[in-house]
């Protein structure tokens, strides 16, 4: 039964015996206090119900077996979920005003590709990374990095999406250039399948051990495959470089998805 003291409250200014749910005496006006208490549900679950919304984005959660991780990692989990985007905001930025300026200078175009070995002009490298030709090969490229960046950087941070596109592009540069004698790399293919490779790595990772996680597989794997078959339609692309930039951003991710949430 309630005890006595939960049916009233006395009111500091009068003296008056009110009810504990009002905030206000109704004899002399004084605040009792800020906020009426919440009142308890008859026959309430023990737990929280989920919300509808979170019903839906989360999916249906599967069993997960012994020595396999609960979860996996969620959208915008980490430090770094309430920051803006700014490194792939200038990675994209970078891009689209490369593309413009070889549109009204097309001698720059030239000027930062990478055809055969650099001679020196090692500069060349990373610069072939944001030249386009191909209005759909820019708009598909930078499409991807601006999804897949803007993921990772909400997860790891700004450096780790800069070091990623900017060094397994590189390295899928580097790696055209090793295997032809006269190789023509250009776009960002190799940077943004590394970003699409190190976000989708823990999710194939939870997938294959059957525990819960929260990413679409059969759309990055179709913007996988769009961007590795670009070179079929732009003589310029290097799917080896695409190719090694894919397999190295999957390397990273499943290292640091094996990291544990407090070192990410």
């Amino acid at each position: 039964m309630t005890s006595g003291a939960d049916l009233f409250v006395v009111c500091k200014q009068c003296g008056s015996e009110v009810s504990p749910y009002i905030t206000e005496c109704p004899y002399c006006g004084h605040r009792l206090r800020r906020r009426a208490p919440k009142l308890p549900r008859a026959h309430a679950p023990s737990r929280p119900a989920r919300s509808r919304l979170g019903s839906v984005l989360g999916g249906r959660r599967r069993r997960t077996p012994a020595g396999a991780p609960a979860r996996g990692p969620r959208y915008g989990s980490g430090r770094w979920e309430g920051n803006r985007p700014y490194a792939t905001i200038a990675l994209v930025a970078a891009g689209g005003a490369m593309w413009v300026a070889t549109r009204a200078h097309p001698s720059l175009y030239f000027e930062v590709l990478l055809i055969g070995s650099p001679h020196g002009q090692w500069w060349r490298v990373p610069s072939t990374l944001f030249d386009y030709s191909s209005g759909l090969y820019a708009f598909a490229t930078l499409s991807t990095v601006a999804i897949f960046g803007w993921l990772l950087e909400r997860r790891y941070g700004p450096l780790l999406v800069l070091a990623l596109f900017l060094g397994l592009g590189a390295a899928g540069a580097l790696a055209a250039i090793a295997a032809y004698p006269f190789p023509v790399v250009e776009g960002g293919n190799a940077g943004a399948l590394a970003l699409l490779g190190a976000w989708v790595a823990p999710d194939l990772r939870a997938a294959r051990c059957g525990s819960y996680y929260e990413g679409d597989l059969l759309g990055a794997g179709v913007i996988a495959v769009l961007l590795l078959a670009m070179p079929f339609a732009e003589y310029q692309v290097s799917w080896l470089a695409g190719v090694t930039g894919g397999v190295l951003g999957l390397l990273v991710g499943l290292g640091l998805s094996g990291l544990p949430e407090g070192e990410r």
